[in-house]
């Protein structure tokens, strides 16, 4: 049964913290996997966003097995190639914090016996920003060709964000790493509903 969605809130920006939200808290395999992948991929291996993010139009609904034989059931936010999977919970709670960064694809899904099993949804976070303040932040940065920059984050680094970039946003996607960022209001939230399957590390101690 999903909780009731959590009340918008605001932080003052100096007491504004951000987070990589990431996967977390699971040390067994998922048994679960998408039925029909490779018509929702046109036989590729993975499914890949379109340059605006979000979905295209797929052929046909994607269908999510349940299947417990092979591991765990699926949390409320887990990886799926560059999307996530999130229940019902999870999709309230964005939707309600932060509808216009996310967008969604309802799954059918059902157990491998053939029973109805809880809604789950693919999700993408469509806002992506070049929010991060580079002059404050502790980073690498990359020109691997002309007129183009990556962050390398695979040492530590200190990430610090620009408040006028970030605006009222509780979720988004770096411009120049593939990372989702979340603000403390929509962990704090989190963590209110009880949401299982999300970890949150400090993007200043990353």
């Amino acid at each position: 049964m999903v909780g009731s969605p959590p009340k918008k809130r605001r932080v003052k920006a100096k007491d504004r913290k951000f987070y990589v939200a990431g996967i977390g808290g699971f040390h067994t395999a998922p048994g679960w996997e998408m039925e029909n992948l490779a018509a929702l991929t046109g036989e590729r291996q993975v499914l890949i966003p379109p340059r605006e993010r979000g979905f295209v139009p797929f052929p046909e609904t994607p269908r999510l097995v349940i299947d417990r034989s092979l591991g765990r059931a699926p949390a409320d936010w887990e990886l799926f190639h560059d999307y996530r999977l999130v229940s019902d919970r999870m999709k309230s709670l964005l939707e309600t914090l932060d509808s216009e960064g996310v967008r969604f694809v309802r799954c059918e899904t059902r157990y491998q016996d053939g029973r109805a099993a809880p809604t789950y949804w693919l999700c993408d976070v469509i806002r992506v920003l070049d929010a991060v303040d580079e002059e404050k932040s502790v980073l690498e940065i990359e020109y691997p060709t002309p007129g183009r920059k990556v962050y390398n984050l695979r040492r530590r680094s200190s990430l610090i964000f620009k408040e006028d970039s970030v605006g009222e946003a509780h979720i988004f996607r770096l411009l120049f790493y593939p990372m989702v960022v979340c603000d403390q209001v929509l962990k704090d939230a989190c963590k209110e509903a009880g949401v299982r399957g999300i970890g949150f590390t400090d993007t200043t101690k990353y």
